[in-house]
């Protein structure tokens, strides 16, 4: 009996996957995508948008709305120098990092009205549903 089932469609699976891994002939050991985690959640009268990313300002992301298309971006780079006494430098590290998401955004979404905070590393940004969205109280119809 076994525990684990594998799939053995391909004659070399292995072979396969060392092909179209980006480290093969010695690139980088694993390309790593770091792509913030989004949570969206809708009430009575908004959409809510949570895009998880901490260790950002809130001057690093670009909000952009057009043709009912949001686009959060980021761009962040950051350079660390150690010199000794000579003035030579010893170790330079850099890093770049950078995100790209877009949402089309429902036709009952008020796009005059959108806005967005950051707190606690989550961006938060608010779209509220236009008036005729929203919905209607309960009414009690007469019988004439």
């Amino acid at each position: 009996m076994t525990l684990v089932k594998t799939n053995n469609r391909f004659a070399f699976p292995s072979l396969i996957d060392e092909f179209l891994k980006p480290d093969w002939m010695g690139g980088v050991e694993r390309f790593n995508v770091n792509v913030p985690a989004v949570n969206i959640k809708e009430t009575d009268t908004t959409f809510v948008v949570e895009l998880a990313a901490p260790g950002k300002k809130k001057e690093d992301f670009n909000i952009e709305l057009d043709d009912n298309v949001l686009t959060i971006s980021s761009e962040a780079s950051s350079e660390n120098e150690e010199k000794d006494k000579e003035g030579k430098y010893t170790r330079k590290e850099f890093s770049y990092s950078s995100f790209k998401r877009s949402f089309t955004l429902p036709e009952i979404v008020n796009e005059f009205d959108i806005n967005a905070t950051y707190e606690n590393g989550v961006l938060h940004i608010a779209l509220p549903k236009r008036e005729e969205a929203l919905p209607k109280p309960k009414r009690m119809i007469e019988i004439g």
